[in-house]
């Protein structure tokens, strides 16, 4: 009875093993497109890890900006990301062609330059931007989705 006991705990260990390592090599573990979107908006200026990014995005009218140079944004970006370079000197013109009720989720390659982009997006009154703690590389380190061209 002892035996068929540990036998049925060693099987039933071995599945769940399998099973969760299946789950994690699937696909992209957090997504710029598919999974549930956030119930609630991010608060202004907020700085979200990987998942809270990716749900956050997903809502309706968020616009995604990325605020690395044209070379960085050329070598990866997220889908649908807006190429704004913060240190370009039209930045400045080019934000405040923005609606600042909008929602902004801003990114960069390590949560730097986002979050001065962040900073200078508040001082010209947009009420919906957050960013992206840790920059694209948090989002790779994820397994976030990451496109080309």
């Amino acid at each position: 009875m002892r035996l068929r006991r540990l036998a049925t705990v060693l099987v039933l260990t071995v599945l769940t093993t399998g099973t969760l390592a299946a789950c994690g090599s699937e696909g992209p573990q957090v997504s710029a497109t598919a999974g549930a979107a956030a119930t609630a908006a991010p608060s202004a200026g907020a700085h979200l890890d990987a998942a809270q990014f990716a749900a956050a995005l997903k809502r309706p009218g968020t616009t995604v900006l990325d605020v690395r140079t044209p070379g960085e944004f050329a070598q990866g970006h997220l889908p649908g990301a807006v190429n704004l370079d913060i240190e370009g000197a039209d930045f400045g013109a080019r934000m405040a062609q923005l609606d600042p009720a909008g929602a902004y989720a801003v990114y960069c390659r390590s949560g730097n330059r986002s979050g001065v982009a962040l900073e200078a997006m508040a001082q010209s009154g947009f009420t919906g931007a957050y960013d992206l703690t840790g920059g694209i590389g948090a989002w790779q380190q994820a397994d976030g989705e990451v496109v080309t061209g």
